[in-house]
């Protein structure tokens, strides 16, 4: 086809590509622009775990959840805190929209698209500890069988179909430089072709010009992702008066291309760009020993029993414990003027419970290996966990604390931890153990969990003692912050038009996915319940693609 189309798509990401379907599903005709080669298609959905987030599921039923689409929009809505009259009017509304497509659509619509689900639904977001404050009261986050790149694959199949049919065209390497606005409407875009590369997916590409473009087209759709990869733009936004100074040293979990140009260029349009300030970084980041992009970090996924420390050894205070509060954490964790935290556990505790998140870490659901899925029953064997403890740089393994505890000094010189403090908050933790009942809250939410049979045959290990020499050896884990979501971005409204900064439609131009903010500018608000994002760059997408088809001439 020509370069003539009804659609711009910027960003070849998840959303980009569901956008993609729905407008040749419709006989519309896209182009799509993207700064990278055709091995990222699929942006960072590639790289996810490939968790959804669904309510009142067959496999929730199954398991005996009992979940609904108001127990669910309750938990979201007290997690986000939508507080901005005007930041947070679309973004409101995109949540309780959200909530009804988990709750509704979502999963027949990924179902006759050949998506399926792994019969295990797992809890995240446990909250706070009030039933209407932040959390998940409930497990609802379902595993894709087939991982992060299989929900790539299943918009990825068709999209390319569409494309030998002619309705697509994928511009790969053209990095957009600015939007063509005309009478006010988005007509069309400007940029820089960049030098072809044969890099592999997510390694840093050379930003060398070689020439020029402009394309013009009845739509412009921006689905170019967020700004975890930019650390300087993270700076610029990051909430001091919220959550303290930002750290001097950050993990990236994203690649270098998540680099939150296109916020910019949609803002220097005239665009409305809002609630950039709200981020969902990780705080159990670990060093990847086999990096892929700059400083690539990955999250241990813990379950609810590691015992958690500052940097300076106190542990960390109720309700702020493994899988529980994130953003809590995090505001607590900055309050301590140190960029590192730690976790201590048992051998027997990283059996369960030591997990690590994305598709590369994760080969029996990325590969479909029911072998290597029943392992989750056993033991943590999988070759991706038994190469971060040998090799990762964060890991201590020593059989006592005393020699723990110089093992993690040896790590971070310039913060020692004194023995007798982690002594002592390992000893009166240890107490509490000795019956089936406590005043320790972290262990009265571990039992909490284990009554969910799921949870306790996979994924927590039985409550024992930290120095018992039977779980032993004992194992820290140096923990770091860990880039990954903008929760804020372009506002929309819910067909996905951009507005202007005076509250007016931005005619022609439309956004979807992690650069709207998920959908409206931010719909997870200040906390997020859903896991690896997926399902709103894939709602945020469907909604962008379906409106388009729809209104466009």
């Amino acid at each position: 086809m020509s370069d003539a189309a009804d659609v711009i798509v910027v960003g070849a990401g998840l959303a980009g590509l569901v956008a993609a379907y729905e407008l040749t599903r419709a006989g519309r005709r896209v182009v799509i622009v993207d700064q990278e080669n055709q091995a990222n298609l699929g942006g960072q959905a590639f790289w996810a775990e490939g968790g959804l987030f669904l309510v009142n599921s067959p496999e929730q039923r199954r398991l005996g959840i009992k979940d609904s689409y108001e127990l669910a929009l309750a938990d979201w809505l007290a997690s986000a805190g939508h507080d901005r009259d005007s930041e947070d009017r679309w973004a409101r509304k995109w949540a309780e929209a959200y909530v009804g497509f988990a709750a509704g659509e979502k999963r027949p619509y990924l179902h006759r698209l050949g998506l399926r689900l792994v019969p295990i639904v797992g809890w995240i977001e446990r909250g706070v500890g009030t039933s209407t404050g932040h959390g998940n009261s409930v497990p609802r986050l379902h595993y894709t069988w087939g991982s992060g790149p299989q929900v790539v694959r299943t918009f990825r199949r068709p999209v390319l179909a569409a494309a030998e049919r002619g309705l697509v065209t994928f511009k790969h390497r053209h990095r957009v430089d600015e939007l063509i606005v005309e009478g006010g409407t988005a007509v069309g875009v400007r940029g820089s072709v960049l030098v072809p590369t044969q890099q592999p997916r997510g390694v840093p590409s050379p930003r060398q010009e070689v020439g020029t473009f402009e394309l013009r087209a009845q739509a412009v759709l921006i689905t170019s992702g967020g700004m975890g990869g930019n650390h300087e733009m993270v700076r610029a936004h990051w909430p001091t008066e919220r959550l303290g100074p930002a750290p001097a040293t950050m993990l990236t979990g994203v690649p270098a291309h998540v680099d939150g140009r296109m916020l910019n260029i949609t803002e220097r349009a005239g665009g409305s760009v809002v609630n950039l300030d709200r981020m969902w970084f990780y705080n159990e980041g670990m060093k990847n020993w086999a990096p892929i992009w700059p400083g690539h970090g990955v999250r241990l996924l813990p379950g609810p029993s590691p015992l958690w420390l500052d940097a300076t050894g106190r542990r960390l205070p109720p309700p702020l414990f493994p899988s529980h509060a994130s953003l809590a954490t995090l505001r607590h964790l900055r309050s301590t003027g140190h960029d590192h935290s730690w976790f201590i556990m048992t051998h027997s505790m990283v059996d369960k419970e030591f997990a690590l998140s994305g598709s590369e870490q994760n080969p029996d659901l990325t590969g479909k290996n029911c072998a290597l899925l029943l392992q989750r029953f056993k033991k943590s064997t999988m070759a991706p966990i038994r190469a971060f403890l040998d090799q990762g740089e964060d890991i201590v393994l020593r059989r006592t604390l005393s020699t723990l505890v110089e093992g993690m000094n040896t790590i971070t010189p310039d913060t020692r931890l004194d023995y007798a403090r982690v002594e002592r908050e390992v000893a009166a933790r240890d107490r509490q153990v000795i019956n089936d009942y406590s005043k320790d809250m972290q262990l009265m939410s571990v039992h909490n969990a284990r009554a969910y049979l799921p949870e306790k045959l996979v994924r927590i290990a039985p409550p024992h003692r930290l120095l018992d020499p039977a779980h032993g050896p004992l194992v820290a884990v140096r923990l770091r912050l860990l880039t990954r979501k903008t929760l804020g971005g372009i506002q929309t409204t819910l067909d996905s038009q951009v507005l202007q900064s005076s509250g007016a439609t931005f005619d022609g131009l439309y956004a979807a996915g992690e650069a709207a903010g998920f959908g409206g500018g931010g719909l997870h608000g200040y906390n997020a319940l859903e896991g690896a994002f997926l399902g709103g760059c894939i709602f945020s997408g469907r909604v962008a693609g379906q409106a388009l088809a729809r209104d466009l001439a």
